[in-house]
């Protein structure tokens, strides 16, 4: 079994969302029929990154260091050619 981290952007505030789950498609699923009560008034939202992990605590320890200022920073790192596209060219 595998435990997934997972950022989601909000085309509303073009903000991070970053989540973890055992079920990667049912919890963005969740996400993005408006279920979750954090993503609900941020929705329409894109699923931009997602990791795997064989163990649920190392996944859990790389969601909590997503979540502060210095893994936000290196998220935006990561992903600096994707967030700089114009919109009109993310897919």
């Amino acid at each position: 079994m595998f435990y997934y981290v997972y950022i989601l952007l909000s085309e509303k505030d073009n903000g991070f969302y970053v989540g973890f789950t055992g079920d990667l498609r049912q919890r963005i699923g969740s996400h993005f029929r408006g279920e979750v009560f954090a993503t609900k008034p941020r929705l329409p939202l894109k699923l931009i990154f997602y990791e795997a992990y064989l163990n649920k605590y190392d996944a859990l320890r790389r969601e909590k260091y997503l979540k502060t200022s210095k893994g936000r920073t290196t998220l935006r790192s990561m992903l600096k050619e994707y967030l700089e596209l114009p919109k009109n060219k993310i897919f």
